[in-house]
Order: structure tokens, then sequence, then C-alpha cells
């Protein structure tokens, strides 16, 4: 990957840390204009289920699948997969975002302790902030999507990453669409999440030429046919063995 690529990586993890530390310390402040934002978009979504019931039961079927249970079933499936094909550094890497990923969400949440929106549409245990669901989606779904994209021809890829993208956008917009999480919690929870996928990434990702190599060169190289990536070391039972 080139140092401009490189560059991007690293800072959109920055910007991630930053925006969640935003977030983070705007909760524990009361800072206005994220208390507005907050609840103007909260009582926005309780107003239309009021109105509409269809929409309660919409988001939280959407919120289901696209939740924890369904995610770290996904994540345990594709790591034996990859356990099966001795594509070890695969399976840690998955088995990191998937199923193990839920005790960064208890963590989280065990260190900020924000109650949920009063006016929860649905039950929902634990505490708010970070959302658990936009924090366990996010470095799930990356991690599948690093594993599987160099394989992919270009325009799979493609839709591979828009499916991605949509799937994320929609899991956070049913967490506050039912009253559950602030968007803050949201927000958070993306940011949290890509940063847990990064770590993994940067600890599991072989590193054929050497630790130099750019953890994120799946993702910005998966069109070329060729694989000058590398990714497809990470599925070489050879290297995953080593």
């Amino acid at each position: 990957m080139t140092r401009p690529r490189t560059a991007l990586a690293v800072s959109v993890g920055l910007a991630a840390a930053v925006v969640y530390a935003v977030m983070w310390v705007g909760y524990l402040h009361n800072w206005g204009w994220l208390h507005r934002v907050d609840w103007s978009l909260l009582n926005a979504a309780h107003d239309i289920a009021v109105k509409h019931p269809v929409w309660v039961r919409f988001w939280a079927a959407v919120s289901f699948v696209l939740g924890p249970v369904p995610l770290r079933l996904m994540g345990m499936v594709a790591a034996v997969a990859a356990l099966l094909k001795r594509n070890v550094r695969a399976a840690l890497l998955l088995l990191a975002c998937a199923p193990l990923n839920g005790f960064v969400t208890l963590t989280a949440k065990g260190l900020v302790n924000r109650p949920r929106p009063s006016t929860m549409l649905v039950a929902a245990p634990a505490t708010s902030f970070p959302s658990g669901h936009a924090l366990e989606a996010t470095a799930a779904l990356f991690a599948l999507l690093s594993v599987l994209l160099p394989l992919m021809r270009r325009w799979i890829g493609g839709v591979a990453i828009a499916v991605t993208a949509l799937s994320l956008l929609l899991v956070g917009i049913a967490r506050v669409a039912l009253n559950v999480h602030y968007p803050s919690d949201v927000v958070a929870g993306w940011s949290l999440g890509y940063l847990y996928f990064l770590a993994c990434l940067l600890v599991f990702w072989p590193f054929p030429s050497g630790p130099a190599k750019p953890v994120l060169r799946c993702a910005f190289r998966w069109s070329r046919r060729s694989d000058t990536t590398g990714v497809k070391d990470l599925l070489d039972p050879k290297v995953g063995a080593a």
C-alpha cells in the first residue's frame, strides 16, 4: 500500500478516536449542542412510533438481524471454516471481531455507565454508551469484509462494501428509532468498533515482508486481480500455520 493510503488509514483511525472521545466527554459534561441533537432525534422517532406501531416492529426486526447474536454466530461459523483450512490468522481475526467483541462492549459500557433514554420503546438491558449493536456490527462486518474482499471480483466487492455500509447505517438508525440509544451512543459505537477492528487487524494480520507492512492494504487494493496486496497470505494455510 502506498504512503498516501497508509496515511489515510491512520487518519481514519485517529478521527475515530477523536469522535469517540468527543461523544464521551460531551456526555460527561452535558454539552448543550449534543444534548439537543440527541433528544431532537429521539423525540422525532418516538412521535413516529406513537402514530405508527409498525415502526417499532420494523426497526426491532432490523435491530435483531444486525445485532450481536446473529453476528457472533456468523463470526464463529466463518472462523471455524478458516480453521478447517488452517487459516489460523483469519480465524483469530474473525473470532476477536465477532464472538469476543462483546467483552469490549461490556468494558466500554462499564466505564461510562450512561442510563438509557427514558423513552425506550422496547426493553433493553445494560447501559447506553456506547451502542453495543453499532460497535459489534462495525467490528464484525469489517473483519469479514477484510477477509473476503480480496477474493471477490471488482463489482462484487463494490456491492459487498455498499451492503456493509448500509448495514451499519441501518443498525444505527434502528437503535435510535427504538429510543434505546442516544445518537451519540451510536456514533461512539461505530467509532470504537472501527478502532477495535484496526487493533485486531494489527495483532493478527500476517506480515510476510516484515512488520512495517500497512494493516489496511486489503481495504484499498482489493480490486486488483493479481494479489499484490499480500492479503491472500491470510488465507494461505502455510502462512496461517506459520
